[in-house]
């Protein structure tokens, strides 16, 4: 369980994960070590998954994102595993989520423009295995992503 005082460094982590012990156990108002102990708990228990840097897509020459829905010829494990691998394995697909319903999945693309996504939908997103229908829809603007949960 969660005490507030846990739920209160993780709020600050999520707004900047490169917060020292030392800034981080002034604005919990603990010390230092009992707060470093807090978070090598958050850590090891998997609350904390990591630490890692927010990339602006479009500052990289990646602006252009689509949604793209995913519905396969057949759901059974084997399919599900390789189709499920091979995205992992896509460095442009960047989210994905397997649904319950229809469509099987929903997966978030990142690429440099409409040509390039096209290329992609072409030779990637056609060739994963299992695929028997895609639906892109294109993100116009994107309000609010990597939010992390609400704690």
């Amino acid at each position: 369980m969660l005490d507030r005082i846990d739920r209160n460094i993780l709020r600050h982590l999520q707004e900047d994960g490169r917060m020292t012990a030392t800034a981080l156990a002034a604005k919990v108002g603990l010390t230092v070590a009992p707060c470093h102990r807090r978070l090598r708990d958050l850590e090891q228990s998997g609350v904390i998954r990591g630490y890692k840097a927010d990339i602006d897509p479009a500052a990289v020459g990646l602006g252009f994102e689509a949604i793209v829905f995913v519905t396969l010829r057949q759901v059974d494990r084997s399919t599900m595993e390789v189709f499920e691998n091979q995205v992992a394995d896509n460095p442009n697909i960047v989210e994905a989520q397997r649904l319950f319903g229809s469509p099987d999945y929903l997966l978030k693309v990142i690429a440099e423009d409409l040509p390039a996504y096209q290329r992609f939908y072409d030779t990637e997103l056609t060739s994963l295995p299992g695929v028997e229908r895609l639906t892109s829809t294109l993100v116009m603007k994107n309000l609010k992503s990597n939010a992390g949960p609400p704690v």
